[in-house]
């Protein structure tokens, strides 16, 4: 498990002149603290507690440093910090694609998110997931992953990974814990792959059990936690390595493409290796100026989960009461309610996504078009962590890349529709639109199931 670490100096220091005027032998580019016992705290507090990057001329914002490469005082630094003697953990920084301190910062405020001792920040989600996969996975080694994922992952694990790099998947359901432990091979596998709460059917992971029996066999457990900043905390449960797609709940503003990668230090710096770091060689690179809005939304993120949490419970209790077929973790007759609140961040809610069934994608669409273009409920698109309300009929969109028995033993039915539910207007104007909505659905003869 990566531990959480506190950190001894909450604020930024001047760039050092002399590479020789401390006398620290540290020879990781991202600052290793000394271990200390893992003990859980509240993602909102550890923030808070994290260090406060000051501007250059002592602005309470950090500047951007959007070089892309560095200079150096002395001749003889460059073959040092090339050797990997000096580093980013010392102020000294070779080229943006390497490290980058505004980046390097925003990765400080993820790693506090999540409790981590380290982490660094991407070009995107799927970079983020792809760069983890590609380091701790070589050809002819086997993964085992949730049948459930977003599309855009299971896509890389049923077809890039095999045809590019002889790297292989077994898909299980994650529930079932047995067939979970006998789908690892011995000597084979190398991660346990799964998200905190799918996408799109938001099956919740029993990540305390899960993370126990992949280490039993040496195994790896990286978890997508996209669905649940804030909400669940995997590698307090865990978890090695946690990635994120931030473009979602912490940018917060459909803006921005982005990722992270959130675990031991010795495993960021492994990325970033100037002869086998796959972020390094890969290059998915975050722009400065793109970490530095970021870092801005990352303290009110807790604020805005509390919302987006606080409405889906409210309008999956209405919708049920009207006899729809609603998935939501926060209900009590979800199958993993009880597992989610034993596992949760108190405080936070149950996540921001809900599923309706609408069992044909015809009466889906109906629905979708009729929230969107009559009531303004929401918005067709896909994403999810905006102030609006976003929707789409995941079949036929972000899980599209799986074939139709991928989806049926994921449990995506061809009308399921997943909403992210949005924090803007009032609860009560929203909930009165979608209450027109169906109320107009229902008059139509799509409603009906002959």
């Amino acid at each position: 498990m990566a531990e959480a670490i506190q950190p001894t100096n909450l604020f930024s220091s001047k760039k050092r002149t002399n590479p020789d005027d401390s006398n620290r032998d540290e020879d990781n580019f991202v600052a290793k603290k000394p271990a200390t016992k893992p003990s859980w705290e509240d993602p909102a507090s550890a923030l808070a507690n994290a260090r406060h990057e000051f501007g250059e001329h002592g602005g309470v914002n950090m500047s951007i440093e959007a070089s892309a490469t560095f200079t150096v005082m002395e001749p003889e630094t460059l073959s040092r910090m090339f050797a990997g003697e000096l580093g980013p953990d010392r102020d000294f920084f070779i080229y943006s694609r390497h490290f980058n301190p505004t980046v390097l910062n925003l990765g400080r405020q993820m790693a506090a998110l999540e409790g981590t001792e380290a982490a660094y920040c991407t070009a995107s989600g799927m970079s983020a997931i792809s760069s983890v996969l590609l380091q701790l996975v070589s050809s002819g080694d086997h993964v085992v992953a949730s049948q459930t994922l977003y599309g855009g992952t299971h896509a890389l694990l049923t077809h890039f990974l095999p045809r590019s790099s002889n790297i292989t998947t077994s898909f299980v359901d994650i529930r079932d814990l047995e067939q979970t432990k006998a789908a690892i091979v011995e000597g084979r596998t190398k991660v346990l792959y799964f998200e905190s709460m799918s996408n799109p059917t938001l099956t919740v992971a029993n990540i305390p059990e899960l993370c126990r029996i992949a280490h039993d066999k040496g195994v790896t457990v990286v978890v997508d936690n996209t669905f649940a900043p804030m909400v669940v905390s995997p590698a307090r449960l865990g978890a090695d390595v946690v990635v994120h797609s931030i473009s979602k709940y912490i940018s917060g503003g459909a803006d921005i493409i982005a990722g992270a990668v959130c675990g031991p230090a010795s495993f960021v710096n492994s990325l970033m290796d100037l002869h086998q770091g796959a972020l390094m060689l890969l290059g998915p690179t975050m722009n400065a100026k793109v970490a530095f809005e970021l870092s801005e939304r990352i303290p009110h993120l807790g604020l805005r989960v509390k919302e987006h949490c606080h409405r889906a419970l409210v309008y999956a209790q209405r919708m049920k009461k009207m006899g729809l077929k609603v998935i939501y973790p926060g209900l009590e007759d979800h199958p993993d309610h009880h597992l989610l609140k034993s596992i949760s961040n108190k405080e936070y809610g149950y996540g921001g996504m809900l599923c309706l069934d609408m069992e044909t994608e015809a009466r889906a669409n109906k629905l979708m078009n009729l929230l969107q273009n009559q009531t303004q409920f929401g918005l067709m698109a896909v994403s999810l962590g905006y102030y609006e309300t976003l929707m789409s009929c995941s079949g036929s969109s972000t899980s599209s890349e799986m074939n139709q028995d991928e989806k049926a033993l994921a449990g995506i039915s061809p009308g399921l529709v997943r909403m992210s539910i949005g924090y803007s207007g009032t609860l009560e104007q929203r909930w009165g639109q979608f209450e027109k909505a169906l109320s107009r659905l229902q008059d139509s003869s799509l409603f009906s199931k002959n």
